[in-house]
């Protein structure tokens, strides 16, 4: 028997510049939400308003993001033998939850208003919101300078772009009210808010419940991955293969092979663990390597 851990992880080298970059862009948000809370409630604004709603979850995102970050970097111990490296993908599922929520409440809002509209200040709008533009693409910048590679990151970067549409609508929405004085395009850039954070949600909920509920890294095919350690010339058979992701970027394999009377255990664990390693990219592999049933095992020295 042979049980091994394969390459290793070096998940989270560059987390130190990754929470830099996120807490320059939780700051500058912070700053501008404050401003726009007040000129919102001011210009009656259902569009400036969601948009501060939008910017509220951003902050949050990025404070939850720096948490879980830290929380990640903690070494395993005691009971937990994988850290807390988990804690970015609850992070990302929070990000994706607080979307929904703001969704219903915005589709709602923006209805009523689109049946009842109230006066609005395009002016007060759109020069609000051309300032919103410029605020989410520098934090956005920021954001993008971190490692995207990991979910907890990626959410708040989803976050942050999504903003950044949104005030273009609600741009938009503040030129046509200014102009024309048709007050109802304030709830419809709401509603445009509102689908781009259902389409933001989607997307994290779906990829942070895989990892949650222990579903195959994506791009990865259990059946192909079985096939090829079954290719190899000196396996008989491959048991109990399990493939997930630990967190972003930390697929995991374990498995029981068994080889024929004669081979070399230790040296078919290492071709193995070279083979996932190329092919499919998995690096933290525990294989079980026995000879059939019945067979002694034959171990090379030297």
């Amino acid at each position: 028997m042979d049980l091994t851990m394969g390459h290793g992880h070096g998940h989270g080298h560059r987390a130190d510049a990754d929470r830099r970059y996120l807490a320059a862009a939780l700051a500058l948000l912070l700053a501008f939400m404050a401003a726009e809370v007040v000129i919102g409630i001011a210009a009656n604004s259902i569009a400036l308003i969601s948009d501060a709603g939008h910017m509220l979850t951003d902050a949050g995102a990025i404070a939850l993001a720096l948490v879980a970050m830290r929380m990640a970097a903690r070494p395993a111990r005691g009971a937990y033998t994988f850290g807390w490296k988990r804690a970015e993908i609850l992070s990302a599922a929070v990000n994706g939850l607080t979307f929904v929520a703001l969704v219903a409440y915005f589709v709602y809002e923006s209805v009523r208003r689109l049946i009842e509209p109230p006066e609005v200040a395009g002016a007060l709008v759109f020069g609000t919101a051309l300032a919103g533009i410029a605020v989410n693409a520098v934090a956005a910048w920021l954001i993008a300078r971190a490692d995207r590679s990991s979910l907890n990151v990626e959410g708040a970067f989803q976050h942050i772009l999504n903003d950044l549409y949104a005030f273009v609508a609600t741009a938009i929405a503040g030129a046509v009210v200014w102009l024309t004085g048709w007050g109802r395009a304030d709830a419809i850039a709401a509603l445009v808010v509102a689908a781009l954070m259902a389409k933001a949600a989607y997307g994290l909920l779906r990829d942070a419940g895989r990892i949650l509920f222990e579903a195959a890294p994506d791009g990865v095919n259990p059946t192909e991955v079985s096939a090829a350690i079954i290719a190899h010339a000196s396996v008989t058979g491959v048991e109990d293969l399990h493939v997930w992701t630990v967190t972003s970027g930390f697929p995991a394999l374990s498995a029981h092979v068994t080889v024929m009377p004669g081979g070399d255990c230790h040296r078919v664990r290492r071709e193995l663990a070279e083979l996932l390693h190329q092919r499919f990219h998995i690096d933290h592999t525990t294989l079980q390597v026995d000879h059939v049933p019945g067979t002694a095992c034959h171990m090379i020295t030297g």
